[in-house]
């Protein structure tokens, strides 16, 4: 498989969720996943990689300076939602991709102790 765990993205939630930056939102995340005109303005004033920051997976078949090499995302470029995680994990889980679903549940388990 081409996509595996985005180690950088999970040190990066860790510290989000240390220093407070999260969402225990109890929605669907479809409601706080930024939509593709919020990426394209993240990434009008970031670098690619801090965009792949705010996901658990890279996708090594797409090019690295692509959104399309970012999936699983968990939060809205300001704070780590719960409902993201949740969602990263399921789908994860669905896809197979074990070592994300782990990720993403040991995150959630971080931010409800955080909360």
């Amino acid at each position: 498989m081409s996509i595996s765990l985005n180690p950088q993205a999970v040190i990066y939630a860790k510290r989000l969720i240390r220093d407070g930056n999260i969402k225990n939102d109890e929605g669907h995340w479809g409601e706080h996943n930024p939509n593709t005109a919020e990426e394209n303005a993240f990434l009008e004033e970031h670098e690619i990689q801090e965009y792949g920051n705010w996901h658990l997976g890279i996708d090594t078949s797409k090019g690295e300076d692509t959104k399309g090499r970012y999936k699983f995302p968990y939060g809205d470029f300001k704070s780590v939602h719960r409902d993201g995680l949740i969602a990263a994990k399921e789908r994860a889980a669905q896809q197979g991709y074990t070592d994300i679903e782990k990720a993403a549940d040991q995150l959630l388990k971080t931010l409800e102790e955080n909360v």
